[in-house]
């Protein structure tokens, strides 16, 4: 098979993946292989390229927005059948026994291993994971293209969310608005919750207005237009922390959903900390995974989505992290229905 492999961390711009010819994976007991359609590109595997993030495998095959069918199964394995549609994420896979998995909390499990990190990802024609772990999508009503941006963005998203414990009636502030975010405003939309969008794109103000954001400008020029009952802040930028929490009223919470931040201060602890709440989004699990697949068709998605040829897959990465791709979401075509 042919696969886009990491061997030396560097600057994307200097072209550290390599395509190789390698024998395709073979799944062990209680595993699937999947053959690859399309793989979204997120930041975090440019993060893991350049050395932002460690190597924990090395070589490795980046990719954990994974969209698929079940081509061969290993011993055990009865979930799926062959050609059954299927996804992948960053949940790769957990212990099982230690006491966050027990609890279904498997995002905290010390073992947990990542797609695309830990084990080989999506940048490949084949990927073999544990069934268990595996997203089925044949119920999903939309195209692979279309599915790959919700196996990160949109699961991110919708963890996030969970973690405000916004409701019907709430505001809901969102700072920055790239993918992850998008998400988070139509999971809001359709269980009646007001959305305030902070973001310095002119671009993205437009298009979180556009979606139907209650208000969207820089409220670091402008001010939040009211208090709110809960923020998620996407961008990695600790000097957004404490002004996100001045806008937020007693009783609150506060997410912090980047996967690193630049240093966090808080000042003013009696007047924008006190009396609020601040969680942190730490990986996912299957639960996160399978309640925002279980409301995708509830929720008015336009996903826009750029799709590139295999082979452009390092071309398209550097003009992700540019910011000069086509459209919000990109993804690679590894191969056909």
């Amino acid at each position: 098979m042919r696969a886009w492999v990491l061997r030396r961390q560097a600057k994307i711009e200097e072209r550290p993946l390599s395509m190789e010819e390698m024998a395709a994976p073979e799944p062990g007991e209680g595993e699937i292989r999947i053959k690859v359609l399309v793989c979204g590109i997120c930041r975090t595997d440019i993060h893991i390229a350049e050395g932002d993030l460690a190597r924990r495998k090395s070589p490795v095959t980046l990719g954990h927005e994974v969209v698929g069918v079940v081509n061969e199964l290993g011993e055990k394995a009865d979930r799926f059948k062959v050609g059954d549609m299927v996804g992948a994420y960053w949940l790769h896979s957990s212990c099982g026994r230690c006491k966050y998995c027990v609890k279904g909390e498997e995002n905290y499990c010390p073992y947990f291993k990542a797609t695309g990190w830990d084990e080989d990802g999506g940048f490949a024609e084949y990927l073999v994971i544990p069934e268990k772990y595996a997203l089925s999508l044949g119920h999903v009503l939309l195209e692979p293209r279309e599915m790959a941006p919700l196996m990160c963005p949109g699961i991110a998203g919708y963890a996030a969310f969970k973690l405000t414990g916004a409701g019907e009636g709430d505001k809901l502030g969102l700072y920055g608005f790239g993918p992850t975010a998008y998400f988070v405003l139509k999971v809001a939309q359709t269980l009646g919750i007001e959305t305030y969008v902070s973001t310095r794109s002119l671009k993205n103000i437009e298009l979180a207005k556009k979606e139907g954001a209650t208000w969207a400008a820089n409220a670091a020029k402008e001010g939040m237009p009211c208090g709110l009952d809960a923020g998620i802040i996407f961008p990695p930028a600790g000097n957004l922390v404490e002004p996100a929490l001045a806008q937020i009223e007693k009783g609150g919470t506060l997410v912090l959903a980047p996967v690193s931040s630049s240093p966090i201060t808080i000042e003013k602890y009696s007047d924008n900390l006190w009396g609020r709440s601040i969680n942190t989004l730490y990986n996912l699990n299957r639960d996160d995974a399978r309640e925002f697949f279980s409301m995708v068709e509830k929720l008015d998605l336009d996903i826009p989505t750029a799709e590139v040829p295999f082979e452009e897959l390092q071309d398209a990465m550097i003009r992700v992290k540019q910011g000069k791709a086509e459209q919000p979401n990109v993804v690679v075509r590894v191969a056909e229905e």
